[in-house]
């Protein structure tokens, strides 16, 4: 999510007097209105700028806005609180010159997820909200209501989801076995101790955000594709009116030794070019423990040797394979004895 900096859309220093705000704001606004102004940036200019002043013409919101500063988002994804889409409020009536708004959607995912607690005059009725019939900025423009006022259709509101999604990256050991996988899940919520408007509070510090971490034991289905959702009930995030989300995890194979493709897994062994050519027995550690296999005489590499029944448990019982997949290198030291070896072998091929 943007953070926004509200001086620098108007123009402002940090410890601008509200007489020195109010005045880059009216500039500001006789000069983008989007009915004067007609470049393609001007709409949206336009909301940054009447966004600015409903947050530094407020002592609430600016206290509260500063209290954060554009580091308020580091190391965390942060979802706004749900239960708070509408509100309604008449900031901008000084000077001959009103403004109105009915919703959030009038403002920025940034201004929503700070202040929409903040805005409890709204009421929701039937899951809408009406935007209001339009705003008049006549000291602003000679035109008067008549090129000073938008019209906005109403649009349904869409409340916030409580659900939450994650990544969960597992084993090829994790599918092994009956044993549920321990998780360690951090999360950022809005704090139901304070309206995190800057005052002293023990649970999030004035901020309204509280960062929670939690352990879950998740239990994995045999069978399990990747990209599949696992469901915890009830493990969402949480609202004021005590209603719970659930949690999904999306399954994603993370394994340093084992590429998994449904029940069967594919292991790489190393072998020398001495003995691709004429053939060994390794022992080699599986799902199942330790066992020995035989390397054929002549191997190349990139040969899959299949191993039945020594894969992940099937849905129907049994196992599936494990995949050998054989690989050509050099040992990691070589002698000059084995050095002399090779050369007269490079003479003879």
């Amino acid at each position: 999510m943007e953070y926004k900096d509200y001086y620098k859309i108007l123009g402002v220093d940090r410890d601008a007097t509200e007489a020195k705000i109010k005045s880059a704001y009216r500039k500001l606004a006789r000069q983008y209105h989007p009915d004067v102004n007609k470049s393609p940036d001007a709409v949206n200019k336009f909301k940054d700028i009447n966004e600015a002043y409903e947050v530094l013409s407020d002592k609430e919101k600016k206290q509260r806005y500063d209290s954060l500063g554009a580091n308020w988002q580091q190391g965390a994804n942060f979802t706004p609180p749900p239960g708070f889409e509408g509100f309604n409020f008449n900031n901008f009536n000084q000077g001959g010159y009103s403004q109105s708004f009915s919703n959030m959607g009038d403002f920025s995912d940034f201004f929503s997820s700070i202040f929409g607690d903040l805005m409890g005059a709204g009421r929701r009725t039937g899951g809408k909200s009406k935007r209001a019939s339009g705003f008049s900025y006549d000291d602003l423009f000679s035109q008067g209501n008549a090129s000073g006022r938008r019209n906005f259709e109403e649009q349904p509101v869409q409340e916030e989801s409580l659900d939450i999604t994650q990544d969960l990256n597992i084993t090829a050991k994790d599918l092994m076995g009956d044993k549920p996988v321990n998780v360690k899940m951090n999360t950022v919520e809005k704090c139901m101790k304070c309206p995190g408007n800057g005052s002293l509070c023990s649970e999030c510090g004035g901020t309204g955000i509280v960062s929670k971490s939690r352990n879950l034991t998740v239990k994995i289905p045999k069978g399990v594709k990747e990209g599949q959702k696992i469901r915890l009930k009830g493990e969402g995030k949480s609202d004021n009116y005590g209603r719970k989300g659930d949690l999904y995890f999306i399954i994603k194979f993370k394994d340093n030794e084992y590429t998994i493709d449904g029940e069967n897994l594919t292991k790489t062994v190393e072998i020398t070019p001495a003995e691709a050519v004429l053939g060994c027995k390794k022992d080699i550690s599986t799902l199942h423990g330790i066992i020995g296999i035989k390397i054929p005489p002549e191997t190349r590499s990139g040969k899959i040797l299949r191993l039945k029944d020594l894969g992940l448990p099937k849905k129907t019982g049994g196992y599936g394979n494990l995949n050998i997949k054989i690989l050509i290198n050099l040992p990691s030291q070589i002698t000059a004895k084995q050095k002399e070896l090779y050369k007269k072998l490079f003479e003879i091929e």
